[in-house]
């Protein structure tokens, strides 16, 4: 469920895309400084939205510099990080880990079993930093695979739990929790929900546990679960305009309003292609 949260870059001014893009340099970096190379493999631009988000609200002093890497050694970049780089950082890693874990537990693929062994040891670490996230990480983890197990045929128990789980990662001072909790909820619903839907076809095709697959079978098509979506991001953006955040807060709607939508967007054409369409019983 990685690579849904990232910006529409098209819908970009110059100087948001250079804002956006300096700050996923910079979460590349804390992920190299604190993990190796291993973690900076984990990289994404989910846990980039997390470090802007939580930089709107809290505005910390930011550290910016033009630098050079292992990806652009010739070229000098501008990058940008704030005390919750290392954090989100950290929560990339620990995402990472129970990713490979859930992925080999459910196709038992040898590549997501070695890279969960590569990460054990930095995760043990982010554990002992951040017990509570990590705490509700294993719990969610372990909920989700029960229900999974039960084969529960409605989707509102697992998009909850991976909401919860969410959630947590969003709180990191007691000040905004109240807040920012249900926005991370809420978008984890919806992550969960938006890759239930574009995985829907092929975990018909392989057997896989998809908890869409009864209200399809019930004669929900494309549009239904597009209304789902909708109504789901609906609550999500609800819970986001509460924030009281200015610094970037036109890039951060850029990325909710719009560049959650674009892996969607790619699956639909994608199966409209193949032929997939809701009238032969798939989205």
């Amino acid at each position: 469920m990685f690579g849904y949260i990232i910006a529409n870059q098209k819908l970009l001014s110059e100087e948001q895309k250079a804002r956006y893009k300096g700050c996923y340099c910079g979460l590349c970096r804390a992920l190299r400084d604190r993990h190796g190379f291993f973690g900076r493999l984990a990289l994404t631009y989910d846990m980039t939205f997390l470090v802007l988000v939580l930089s709107a609200m809290y505005e910390p002093e930011e550290d910016r510099r033009m630098e050079t890497c292992v990806a652009h050694p010739f070229r000098r970049h501008f990058c940008w990080v704030s005390r919750y780089t290392d954090y989100a950082a950290d929560m990339n890693v620990a995402l990472a880990y129970h990713n490979c874990r859930d992925d080999f537990e459910d196709d038992g693929s040898v590549l997501p079993f070695w890279e969960a062994e590569f990460l054990a040891k930095q995760y043990q670490a982010v554990a002992a930093r951040y017990p509570r996230q990590c705490g509700a990480i294993e719990r969610c983890m372990a909920q989700l695979s029960d229900i999974e197990r039960a084969n529960a045929q409605t989707p509102d128990a697992a998009a909850r739990c991976f909401g919860r789980l969410m959630g947590e990662l969003f709180v990191t001072d007691d000040a905004f929790s109240e807040r920012l909790r249900p926005f991370g909820e809420a978008l984890g619903c919806f992550i969960y929900l938006l890759d239930a839907v574009i995985d829907l076809p092929e975990d018909r095709r392989r057997g896989r546990y998809n908890p869409l697959l009864a209200l399809q079978d019930a004669g929900y098509g494309a549009a239904d679960f597009h209304t789902i979506l909708t109504m789901q991001l609906g609550a999500c953006a609800d819970a986001f305009e509460r924030l009281p955040l200015i610094q970037d807060a036109e890039l951060l709607r850029n990325i909710l309003y719009s560049g959650v939508w674009q892996r969607y967007e790619a699956a639909m054409a994608k199966q409209k292609k193949r032929g997939e369409t809701p009238d032969e019983g798939s989205i």
